[in-house]
C-alpha cells in the first residue's frame, strides 16, 4: 500500500492508494511482454514501478477533481487503461504527465456518469470508509473544495498535486498558462478563505 501527504489550503490530505495496486501489478507482467512496434524501443521500466512510483500522485489528483467517493474507481480505471497503452509508450514520456492525462479523461467520464445517473433516494447510500486512511476525510476541506469551479479544481489538481507546469495544465485544460495561473491562485484563495472562516 502506498501512501502520500499533499497540503491543500494549508492542510494535509493523506492519500493511500487503493488496493487495486496489487491487480494492476500482477497484470503487469502481461503489459511488459507485449511486442512493441518496428523501430520503438521498450519501456525498460516495468509497469509495476510505474504503478508503485505514481499511485498516490494519480490519486490525489483523482481525489481533488471527483471527490473522495469516486477516487477509487477513477484511479483504478486510470491505471488499467495505462497499463494497456503503456507498450506503446515512447521511452522519453513524461509518465506521469501521461498518466494524469489518462485520470483526467477518467475523471470527466465519472462526472458525466454521475450527472446522468443522480436520482432522488429515500436513504442516503453509505460513505466510503476511512479505514485506513491516517486522519480521515477533512469534511470542512471537501465542502471548500466543492465550491471551487471546475476550472479551478483542475489546475489546482493538476499544478499542485501532480506537479505539472502551468503550461502543461494549459494543455491539457485548455486556455493560456497565465489563465490557469489565475485559476489556481482564485482556487488556492477561496479555499484559504472558507477554511480561515469556519
Amino acid at each position: 500500500m502506498v501512501a502520500s501527504t499533499a497540503v491543500v489550503g494549508g492542510r494535509a490530505d493523506t492519500c493511500v492508494a487503493p488496493t487495486a495496486v496489487a491487480a494492476v501489478s500482477v497484470r503487469s507482467a502481461t503489459v511488459t511482454s507485449h511486442p512493441t512496434q518496428p523501430g520503438r524501443l521498450p519501456n525498460v521500466q516495468p509497469f509495476e514501478q510505474v504503478v508503485t512510483e505514481h499511485a498516490a500522485t494519480v490519486l490525489r489528483v483523482c481525489r481533488a477533481v471527483v471527490g473522495p467517493a469516486d477516487a477509487d474507481d477513477a484511479w483504478s480505471e486510470t491505471f488499467l487503461a495505462a497499463m494497456r497503452a503503456y507498450p506503446d509508450l515512447p521511452a522519453d514520456a513524461n509518465v506521469q504527465a501521461w498518466l494524469v492525462t489518462i485520470a483526467r479523461r477518467k475523471g470527466v467520464d465519472i462526472l458525466r456518469a454521475r450527472a446522468r445517473h443522480a436520482v432522488p433516494v429515500d436513504e442516503v447510500p453509505e460513505v466510503p470508509t476511512d479505514l485506513g486512511i491516517p486522519g480521515t476525510v477533512d469534511d470542512e476541506l471537501w465542502a471548500a473544495v466543492r465550491g471551487l469551479t471546475a476550472r479551478q479544481r483542475e489546475a489546482i489538481a493538476y499544478h499542485h498535486l501532480a506537479g505539472m507546469p502551468y503550461a502543461e495544465v494549459a494543455q491539457l485544460i485548455g486556455g493560456s498558462a497565465a489563465a490557469v495561473r489565475r485559476a489556481a491562485a482564485d482556487g488556492i484563495q477561496h479555499l484559504r478563505s472558507t477554511l480561515e472562516a469556519r
